[in-house]
């Protein structure tokens, strides 16, 4: 079982390690184009216009600015540190066997491209629906060269990414993605909304009891089976996992 999950905005603001090694990350294939962001980033740090080109927030743009220009020096962390936000708080990596989790998740990056776990990078940040200038939308940059870096060994997708990152390489099948829906009884009809929130920490916390339970299921069926047993409402709708959270 592959778990593919995006990236989160909020980071570990330090590393603790030696300096980025392009070399040593995972999927090596995509070492040209890290290449390629990497030096056109660095370049688009430097311009006046960088925050709205980054769409950086007002407050946090200086900050993050600096650490941009500085990924080739900045000490680094492994991937599963680095990343802190909701998903990943509801992940709870602390919680769950290393190994199994390095060997079952992949995280999609707008400017790595795709890590493991154990990938040694410096805090960063660039989103995936970024355009750089010269290079253009980073999503188009990576599409082409995911095709042949990211080659799984056989086994059920369960796909966790957001839009912009689904969008730069599509799993192979079996592929399944997940979904989450709150849903309200109003007027005495059932009536469903999608919840950006809530959708981060449900997925997390089915990655987490997933690779907690050690189940490894193999196709879509089964992965229904495996989640709902997990206690989650679950609904296979065609290639969607659909999560209903009742309120």
């Amino acid at each position: 079982m592959h778990i593919l999950l995006p990236p989160s905005e909020k980071k570990a603001a330090t590393g603790d390690g030696p300096p980025l090694d392009l070399a040593s990350l995972s999927f090596p294939g995509l070492t040209p184009v890290r290449k390629r962001v990497l030096a056109a980033l660095r370049k688009v740090c430097r311009r006046t216009d960088a925050p709205e080109l980054l769409g950086l927030p007002a407050g946090q743009a200086d900050e993050t600015l600096a650490r941009n220009r500085a990924l080739h020096e900045a000490p680094t962390l492994p991937a599963a540190r680095l990343y802190t936000g909701v998903l990943y708080d509801n992940l709870d990596l602390p919680d769950l066997d290393a190994r199994a989790a390095a060997e079952q998740i992949i995280v999609f990056s707008g400017l790595w491209g795709a890590l493991r776990l154990t990938d040694r990078i410096p805090p960063y940040r660039l989103a995936m629906a970024v355009s750089l200038p010269r290079q253009g939308r980073l999503g188009a940059l990576w599409r082409p060269v995911m095709r042949d870096a990211l080659r799984l060994d056989g086994g059920l997708v369960v796909d966790m990414r957001s839009g912009p990152y689904a969008s730069v390489w599509k799993a192979p099948e079996p592929a399944v993605a997940v979904r989450v829906f709150r849903e309200q009884i109003v007027a005495g009809v059932a009536k469903r909304t999608v919840v950006s929130h809530m959708a981060k920490a449900t997925r997390g916390r089915i990655a987490h009891d997933l690779i907690k339970s050690g189940a490894e299921p193999r196709t879509p069926d089964e992965l229904l089976k495996t989640v709902a047993g997990l206690g989650h409402t679950v609904e296979l709708n065609g290639t969607n996992l659909d999560v209903v959270l009742h309120t």
